[in-house]
């Protein structure tokens, strides 16, 4: 049985309790038996709350709910459940025990739709990096091929829904953080537009305004539904996204009307694009005129500005340098530089070099950047496809520092972000899609590794990427693609 229920998305073992022919203490009776068996080879659980979640799938208020107890998992950065750990890859915190105080309005959110938590998921130290393996927990193994990365920061996640523990994760994406594990393990990967989801009560917003907080996932449907659980302005949030004109859901069984799309088969700034995710993206784009869209060869001139990335690290650096005085005050100590990896602590002081009026000028260019992409769709084009990221998962141990090279992971990771972060800066909302898989082959990246494929579209728009997607995975699924040891 528990095999059989790995193969069901959120919305399918929903239906199974409603119809009375399973219970929610067997639906996580089951993915506890998936957790216990793969997750030693994986690592992506690094603080199962297995009897805690067996207490939550006996409360009476799960039959009113949506998901019925389908079980799920949290990320170890943000979504903050009361009482439970809560490290962000810190080892300190790790040795410390922290746990959090109270629920996030996210995971609240969660809870209150009916999804029983089994514990929280690997991620690397403050999500700084496309993949996951922290010195405090190690790395997280991706279930296509358990040599190669599931990505990062929402790694864990990543590797746990692929393997079918549960059907659907908590994720975050600071830079890609949600669409790049998406790519990496053959999963729906959706960033919703900034302010979509509420990081409160504890924070307005993350990272300056680039992060934003949702779910991978199997299927389109499951994250329609789950972004119409956790979209909303909540009290006191600085902005919000303008709330959509029908449900998320809805928009599957919506056709959008004929429409242009921009293709973009190079990477930015003359970073090496592996062919194998050009040619995943060239037939998607096929698939598209297909389905009856226009389809061209066109990208934002914005994506090639070569202080791009210069904005994003500055603001990225400040916001770990509070990160780790934000961290310092709850674990009531100075957070020193062994008590963090070598590229936390670099970041950081890069961070705390820079004056306000640096910082506030980076913002401002940010802002800049941001309005010279958005003002691509102004121009006519309804959405951007692109690969998700330039290369395949990356081998664990690839993207390391030392502490005499602080930098050399950070710098290293450029192919798995330079599709994903640009529209971090902008705000728009981006979905990554199952895009197949390696197929030539070599000894750093062999076939059978999977790829994804971007689709970008105007801020606000996130109905256009699901009801789009929605026709992609009609036309070509993917829910059921397994992987060989793990399915």
């Amino acid at each position: 049985m528990a095999d059989e229920l790995a193969t069901l998305d959120a919305i399918a073992q929903a239906e199974l309790v409603r119809r009375g022919e399973l219970s929610s203490v067997e639906l996580v009776e089951a993915a506890i038996d998936r957790c216990e068996r793969l997750n030693p080879v994986l690592n992506a659980v690094i603080h199962p709350a297995l009897e805690r979640a067996r207490e939550l799938a006996t409360s009476k208020h799960l039959a009113a709910t949506p998901f019925r107890g389908v079980p799920f998992l949290m990320k170890d950065i943000g979504g903050e459940e009361a009482g439970q750990p809560v490290h962000a890859g810190l080892g300190l915190a790790k040795r410390l025990g922290y746990r959090a105080k109270e629920n996030s309005w996210f995971t609240q959110k969660l809870v209150d739709a009916g999804l029983v938590s089994l514990g929280r998921t690997n991620t690397p130290e403050l999500a700084l990096l496309p993949t996951s393996e922290p010195e405090a927990y190690g790395p997280t193994r991706n279930p296509w091929n358990t040599e190669h990365s599931s990505g990062g920061s929402s790694g864990g996640a990543s590797a746990a829904v692929a393997a079918g523990i549960v059907p659907a994760a908590h994720a975050s994406d600071g830079g890609g953080s949600i669409r790049g594990p998406a790519s990496m393990c053959s999963l729906v990967g959706l960033k919703p537009t900034r302010g979509r989801c509420s990081f409160g009560p504890g924070l307005g917003e993350r990272w300056s305004g680039f992060s934003s907080e949702f779910v991978v996932s199997r299927t389109l449907r499951d994250s329609a539904a789950l972004l119409d659980v956790v979209a909303g302005r909540m009290p006191g949030d600085p902005y919000a996204a303008p709330p959509p004109e029908a449900s998320f859901a809805s928009a599957l069984a919506e056709r959008p009307r004929k429409l242009r799309v921009g293709v973009m088969t190079r990477a930015p700034r003359d970073i090496p694009l592996h062919p194998d995710l050009a040619d995943a993206t060239l037939r998607c784009a096929e698939r598209l005129e297909e389905l009856g869209h226009h389809v061209e060869a066109a990208q934002p001139e914005a994506l090639d500005d070569p202080t791009l990335v210069i904005q994003y690290v500055t603001v990225v650096a400040a916001n770990v340098a509070r990160a780790l005085d934000a961290w310092g005050e709850k674990l009531g100590q100075t957070i020193a530089q062994g008590d963090v990896e070598p590229l936390t602590w670099e970041l950081a002081c890069r961070g705390r070099d820079q004056s306000a009026p640096q910082l506030l000028a980076a913002i401002e260019n940010v802002h800049r950047l941001g309005r010279g992409l958005a003002s691509w769709w102004q121009g006519g084009f309804d959405l951007l496809l692109t690969p998700t990221q330039a290369a395949p998962p990356v081998r664990i141990g690839t993207l390391g520092s030392t502490r005499e090279e602080p930098l050399a992971g950070f710098l290293r990771s450029a192919p798995y972000g330079v599709f994903t972060l640009p529209f971090n800066l902008s705000g728009q909302p981006a979905i990554s899609l199952p895009g197949g898989f390696t197929q030539a082959g070599d000894a750093e990246w062999p076939t059978g590794l999977p790829l994804g494929v971007q689709l970008v579209a105007p801020y606000g728009e996130e109905r256009m990427l699901l009801t789009t997607g929605a026709q992609l995975e009609e036309a070509a699924p993917w829910a059921d693609q397994r992987p060989p040891h793990f399915g």
